[in-house]
This record gives C-alpha cells, structure tokens and sequence, in this order.
C-alpha cells in the first residue's frame, strides 16, 4: 500500500504541472504538413497561370499576331504564266478600355491566387490543431490508464498478500483482481485510441509525433462596441475579398467586351498576267471590325454579374461567421478556464482523500470496497483534470484558429 500511494501522489503533481508554451512545435508540424498537403502542390502553378494571363494583359494586342501565305496560278488550265503570291500579316487590336479592364482583371488573379493559399494553409492549421489536441488528449488517458494499472497491481499484491495470511476475505482477493483486470482492459483500449490519434498527425505532417505536445499562447482580443474586433489580415477574409474583387473585374471585361478584337493586317501581293510580263508589287492594308451580338453580350455579362453577386454574398456571409466562430471560441475559452479551476481543487480533495483511505486501510479501519471507490474517484477526477488542460490548450488553439493567427 505504501507504494500504491507514493507512486500515485508522485504521479499526481506531474499532471498538475501546466504545459509550456510551445507553439515552435506546432508551427513545425504545420511547414511539413504544408509540404504534404496534396492541394499545395498545385498552387505554384495556379500562380504562374495567374501572372501569365498578367503578361498577356500587358502586350500590344490581344492575341498573338498572325502571317498567312498564299499563291494562285494558272498551271492546271491555261499555263501562260500568271502567278500571284500574297503575304498577310495580321495584329488583333485592343477595344477601347479593354486592355485597362484585362490588366486589372489580371491583377486580381494573381491577388487572388496568393489569397487562396494563405487561405488553404489556414484552414490546414485548424486541421492540424484538431489533430494536434486529440493526440494531447489521448496521451494523457493512456499515461493515467498505465498508472491506474500499476496501482491497482501493487493493490493486488499488498491485498493478496494479506489475504494469504488472514486478514482479509476471498471477496476482498477477487476485488482486487477484478480491478487489475478492469485496469488492463482499459489500458488497451487507451493504447488503441492513442494510435489512431497519432496516425492521424502522421498523415499530416508525415513524422512521428513529437513528444513534447505544448500549448499555444492566446490572442490578445480587442472589442469595439461590445463585439470582437476581427484582424484584417484574416485569411478567410482576405480570400474572400479578393474573390470579390477579381468577380467584379471580369465584370468590367466583360462590359468592355462587347465584340471581337478587330483585326488590322498588311497584305504584300506579287504578281504578273503571263510569261511576258515582269512582277508587280502592291501592298494594301485590311482593317476587320466584328459585329456586336446582343445575346452573346447578354450572355458573358450576365454569367459575371452572376459570379460577382455570389462573391459579394460569400463575402458577407463569410464576415459573419467568422465573427461567430470568433465569439464562439472566446466563451469556450473562458469556461474552460473555470472549468481547469475548479478540476483542480477537485483533484486536491480527491488525493486528500485518497491519502486517508488508504492509512485507514492499512491500519484495518476501512475495507477495500471503500478503498477501491474512493481511489476510483481520485482517479477520475485526475483523468478530469487532464481533460480540463487539454481542453483549455485547444480553447486556445480554436481562438487563435477563429482569430486567422497561425502557430
């Protein structure tokens, strides 16, 4: 019995210790994660598809010009030496306002895309918080199951030992075997849980686990008129932003697209009538203006006002609920401080207890069953203790998540 209860108070200020800060690790675990993350891999080319379509805005024409040949001559009916050979150089040529409305539309793509991957590794961040926690959380139940194994095995020791020279019961005998098998059983299970928890960062990060699994340190809030006030680097927010803006660009493209490019070409023409005759050149200039189509302008401008009042709407929608998931996170987080509180001065008074029921069973004045409940109880109030910690770290962690910080 002495070393039941030297090794569960040894134990015990273990767990009360609070765990340093370490958000180095978490942001370790985020950079290897990002290098795995499967979308990550595409967004370097979604930029430079971005920052060409930039270049393209930025040229003389549109489209790349074009050179076209051609030859006519009378060799397979009259043959008496007409020739004719033609060259066309031809340029499309920017509408009035196009060319300002692409190189903006261009500039938000590549807004845009950076946007998008400060958003998509935010949204990895909060992935791996949930992750980082739970494996935090099921470190803690199988370390308190191993413990409780190997109190209730010293227990069993001590009472079997008694048992042997009178002066306990049978009954007593097989209680404290029931609960090393109780103890064992759930160890198992623990150790269970704890490796799903830790194949589950490993297929974020890639690596094992480390085994320092610190906290995070909280945001610094501001309110303004009784509200969070959000940062303006958010990443969700920025992306929505920016898909806003780069919605409302191609709406002015489309506006100032109301036609084909025309096309202005050089045409270079050297002939002759027959064999007689010397070459003539002659160069001549063709201009080709399009017509407009109503149906088509309706249909590109309407199809970008579309996009763009979706955008507006999700930017919107966006704003409000990041702002309660913000609030949300904030309340979690101060209930779990009480919470942590009060599992502390529980787990006192449980190990108080604990300590006077197992110098009352030594010393014959209690029998086991009391023993076994009220050890049952310390243990549990340490298991929520360590609930409580775990907790009030990933309160803080979905803060700073809610918040647009990353570790």
């Amino acid at each position: 019995m002495a070393v039941c209860a030297i090794g569960l108070l040894l134990a015990l200020p273990t767990v009360a210790a609070d765990t340093p800060a370490a958000s180095t690790g978490l942001a370790r675990a985020l950079e290897q994660a990002w290098r795995l993350h499967p979308q990550a891999a595409g967004l370097d080319a979604r930029e430079a598809e971005a920052r060409a379509a930039q270049e393209v805005a930025a040229g003389l024409t549109p489209e790349p010009p074009s050179v076209a040949i051609g030859s006519l001559n009378d060799r397979y009916n009259r043959n008496l030496g007409r020739q004719e050979w033609e060259v066309e150089l031809a340029a499309p040529l920017w509408l009035p306002g196009q060319k300002a409305a692409r190189e903006a539309e261009a500039a938000s793509r590549v807004e845009e895309a950076a946007a998008k991957r400060a958003a998509l590794r935010w949204g990895l961040a909060g992935e791996l918080r949930e992750a980082w926690w739970s494996l935090a959380a099921a470190r803690n139940v199988n370390a308190l199951a191993i413990r409780r194994l190997a109190t209730a095995q010293a227990l069993e020791a001590d009472v079997r030992r008694r048992y042997t020279v009178g002066e306990l019961s049978r009954i007593d005998a097989n209680l404290a075997q029931a609960e090393v098998l109780a103890a064992s059983a759930e160890q198992a299970e623990t150790e269970t849980a704890l490796l799903q928890a830790e194949q589950a960062l490993r297929t974020l990060t890639g690596t094992v686990a480390p085994q320092d699994v610190g906290e995070e340190v909280p945001t610094t809030l501001r309110r303004s008129g009784g509200l969070l006030s959000m940062p303006d680097a958010h990443p969700s927010l920025v992306a929505a932003a920016a898909a806003t803006r780069g919605a409302r660009a191609r709406v002015t493209v489309a506006d100032e697209s109301r036609r084909a490019a025309p096309e202005l070409a050089l045409r270079v023409v050297r002939e002759r009538g027959d064999f007689a005759e010397p070459y003539a050149n002659t160069v001549g200039i063709r201009l080709k203006i399009p017509f407009s189509s109503g149906p088509l302008v309706r249909r590109e401008t309407s199809a970008a006002k579309a996009d763009a009042d979706q955008a507006d709407a999700e930017m919107v929608r966006a704003q409000t609920r990041i702002q309660l998931e913000a609030e949300r996170a904030d309340r979690a987080l101060a209930s779990s401080e009480r919470q942590f509180l009060m599992a502390q001065e529980r787990r006192q008074l449980s190990a108080e207890n604990l300590r006077l029921s197992e110098k009352a069973f030594s010393l014959g004045e209690s029998d086991l069953a009391t023993l076994l409940r009220i050890r049952a109880a310390a243990f549990d109030a340490e298991a929520f203790l360590d609930r409580q910690r775990v907790a009030r770290a990933a309160a803080i962690s979905r803060l700073n998540q809610a918040l647009g910080v990353l570790p």
